[in-house]
């Protein structure tokens, strides 16, 4: 069996979730993980954050139900409404941070999540994924290069599309796939015990 994260890094549901991941990982380290970028913000939903009214309330929400933390750099960073979530350029990034890294990939996914929500760094910027490279102790070059280079869209594209063929749609979803069994572990807020009872009842089955 393998967990395989959907997600996507401008979703505030998915940075609320990261707590809940990294402790999952951490109970079950016998389980590789696959992260694949869902695509929120893509097309005509790539509008100024203004456009989606609801931000600061579910943001809110999802701080007191998850404790997860929205710092003052993304407060300043949307502050005038203007700042455009594109979901694309976020997947090019999470595509050259896993291919630095695979083994690392729910990590580094948390990680951006945290560059963008606490620190207010954007995921179009290509000095987001040096910062992020560097803290992690990566080849902070290849990654910036990765994250530019063309196959960086068709990387994106093919994360989009593994999503909508495991049937996601919502994020962030935790699959467990074993073989042609597919179980979902998670969607939306969940508890590491909410997912290892699915776990358990799945790995019975």
């Amino acid at each position: 069996m393998k967990l395989v994260y959907v997600f996507d890094a401008y979703c505030g549901w998915s940075h609320g979730f990261s707590g809940t991941l990294r402790e999952v990982v951490s109970r079950h380290p016998e389980l590789p993980v696959e992260v694949v970028s869902g695509g929120l913000f893509t097309g005509p939903r790539r509008v100024p954050i203004r456009e989606f009214g609801y931000v600061q309330g579910a943001n809110a929400q999802i701080a007191e139900l998850t404790g997860a933390e929205f710092g003052p750099g993304y407060d300043r960073l949307i502050a005038d409404g203007s700042f455009v979530m594109d979901s694309e350029a976020a997947a090019r990034g999470v595509a050259a941070l896993r291919q630095a890294a695979p083994d690392r990939a729910a990590e580094l996914a948390a990680a951006l999540q945290r560059a963008f929500y606490v620190d207010g760094l954007s995921l179009s910027d290509p000095a987001t994924y040096r910062t992020v490279a560097e803290a992690a102790g990566l080849d902070a070059d290849a990654v910036v290069a990765a994250f530019e280079a063309p196959a960086g869209q068709d990387a994106a594209v093919a994360d989009f599309r593994r999503s909508a063929g495991l049937g996601v749609t919502g994020f962030p979803t935790l699959l467990g796939i074993d073989g042609d069994l597919v179980t979902v572990l998670a969607h939306g807020h969940s508890t590491a015990d909410d997912v290892d009872r699915r776990l358990a009842s799945a790995r019975t089955r």
